[in-house]
């Protein structure tokens, strides 16, 4: 692949790049990226010369890891938007709960799949290009018209959004409404229930813990 540039100024537009070119490879595929004299970032998978250096992509949020999440934060490999986790999952509370109005949810179950998503961090990451609080998908983002998935507000809006249509999707079935949020409903469609998947068996069940537990 030829190197691609764009403007070292726009934050946002380079992770939506650097997230596609993560999600159109494999999780073990490497991209590499320099800063020429005229601030323009050039990306690709394959260096062509010496000034390339590799994107660290080892910091990112994974279903497996448990509850003890890896954060991702700014570094001078990958710039991403400034926006800081919030040091208390109430910081949400008034979105999650403006949200979930509007579209009829139950705020306990969004606060319990933001905590296995993201563990309230507004900027993680998964390995497969998962966005945000609720773990956007890019092309969810787009489908859901939300333009900065980095932004609680539009995020949580979003993946409320898109809880509740499968929730009537799977006729209020939860944990096939969150396994489908994990997997793609096409999955759980496929295999009449949730999938033979360990990550998103692992994730219906943490979910729903944390539901239980009404998660503060």
């Amino acid at each position: 692949m030829k190197p691609v540039a764009i403007r070292h100024t726009s934050a946002l537009l380079m992770t939506w790049l650097v997230l596609g070119l993560i999600f159109a490879a494999t999780v073990s595929a490497e991209f590499y990226k320099y800063v020429d004299k005229d601030g323009v970032v050039h990306l690709t998978n394959i260096p062509t010369q010496p000034i390339f250096e590799k994107i660290d992509r080892s910091r990112y949020c994974t279903v497996t890891k448990g509850s003890n999440w890896i954060k991702i934060s700014p570094n001078k490999k990958i710039v991403f938007p400034r926006i800081k986790p919030s040091r208390k999952n109430s910081s949400y509370d008034k979105h999650i709960i403006s949200a979930c109005k509007r579209h009829g949810m139950d705020q306990k179950l969004v606060k319990a799949v933001i905590k296995a998503e993201s563990a309230f961090n507004p900027v993680a990451v998964s390995p497969k290009g998962a966005v945000g609080l609720m773990q956007l998908m890019p092309a969810t983002s787009k489908d859901l018209g939300v333009v900065n998935p980095f932004d609680p507000v539009e995020n949580i809006d979003g993946g409320v959004r898109y809880l509740k249509t499968l929730l009537n999707r799977f006729k209020n079935n939860v944990p096939l409404a969150l396994a489908a949020y994990n997997a793609g409903p096409e999955a759980v469609q496929q295999h009449g229930g949730i999938p033979p998947y360990s990550e998103t068996q692992t994730y219906v069940r943490r979910v729903l813990d944390f539901y239980a537990l009404s998660v503060p």
